[in-house]
């Protein structure tokens, strides 16, 4: 039998498109496009593209987004004269920022936050439906809701940043800016106004949890890699039916680090620590300017931090504020 390694590439079977399960005969009528095979595609994943199926719910995310983004670009392209070739030359600067602090809740002008609002809510209902297509999806197929419940982890920060945390603030002007390094801009003035984020334990756990998703997918898809001559990346029969791919897998690991997890708990030691990242960092957020308002001194006063006295250190903290 002939043998093959891949790390860039993988065998690609290309034959009859496969059209997808089809329980209860309604969404093979809701299918749309005609599938094909792309080799390029082939080689990050399944190398057929369609059919897809979108149901109202993705009707509703793909109009609402569509709206969202028109909105936000429209602004910033008026922010350049209309100019196109200043609006490409300018787009990583340009922004739609939310309203200024004075309307508080209410809805302000159009050009003055006006647009944000209206962009924000048309994203909120296309993230929210897309999120129940995801669901839904899932419970069509008999599937586990272990993508939904990821996804939705993420959207806890995204309303954390933009719904929860400025109505606790009293204000729609606590909201990111939509754009590319406004929104890092934000970030640094965010981390600045409140003392220095990276003193928030709540920042410090999302960080070790993002680094050990990445540590931990990258582990298990080399170990799936080293072992596809084996069988290895038929996961599922692995897990049913253990072979000399998941033996050796597991031989490695116990002989590397003394303990090794399952072709089946490695995935679920991955979705804790990915899916624990935009949770522990949407807490952290939620606290900042509510319940703390400098994490440095926080920091001090729980002694997360040491004591730094000078001009720059905690006595400057201390007789300036934020």
């Amino acid at each position: 039998m002939p043998e093959y390694q891949n790390i860039f590439t993988q065998v690609q079977v290309q034959g009859v498109p496969e059209m997808g399960l089809d329980d209860n005969g309604r969404m093979t009528r809701e299918r749309v496009g005609k599938p094909f095979f792309s080799s390029l595609v082939g080689w990050m994943g399944n190398a057929q593209i369609g059919p897809i199926y979108l149901g109202w719910t993705g009707l509703i995310g793909l109009a609402t987004g569509t709206l969202a983004l028109n909105i936000i670009g429209l602004n910033m392209l008026a922010q350049v004269g209309w100019s196109i070739p200043e609006f490409l030359r300018q787009g990583f600067w340009l922004a739609l920022e939310p309203p200024s602090p004075e309307y508080g809740l209410q809805m302000p002008p159009l050009r003055d936050g006006g647009w944000y609002i209206i962009a924000s809510f048309f994203l909120l209902v296309s993230v929210i439906s897309w999120w129940l297509r995801a669901y839904l999806l899932a419970a069509e197929h008999k599937m586990g809701k272990h993508v939904a419940w990821a996804f939705a982890a993420a959207i806890w920060l995204f309303l954390v940043l933009g719904l929860f945390r400025p109505i606790l603030m009293g204000s729609w002007s606590e909201g990111v800016p939509y754009g590319i390094f406004p929104h890092l801009d934000w970030t640094t003035a965010f981390s600045i106004r409140y003392g220095n984020l990276y003193y928030n334990p709540f920042h410090a756990l999302s960080i070790v949890f993002l680094y050990g998703s990445a540590l931990l997918f990258a582990m298990h898809g080399a170990t799936i890699l080293a072992v596809t001559r084996f069988g290895g990346d038929r996961e599922l029969e692995q897990i049913a039916d253990r072979g000399t791919a998941s033996e050796r897998a597991a031989l490695f690991w116990r002989w590397t680090m003394g303990f090794n997890a399952t072709m089946e708990g490695i995935h679920r030691w991955a979705w804790w620590f990915a899916v624990l990242t935009p949770i522990t960092g949407g807490i952290g957020i939620l606290l900042t300017g509510t319940v703390v308002d400098n994490w440095y001194l926080w920091a001090v006063e729980h002694h997360f931090a040491p004591e730094y006295l000078g001009d720059y250190g905690y006595e400057a903290y201390s007789a300036g504020g934020n």
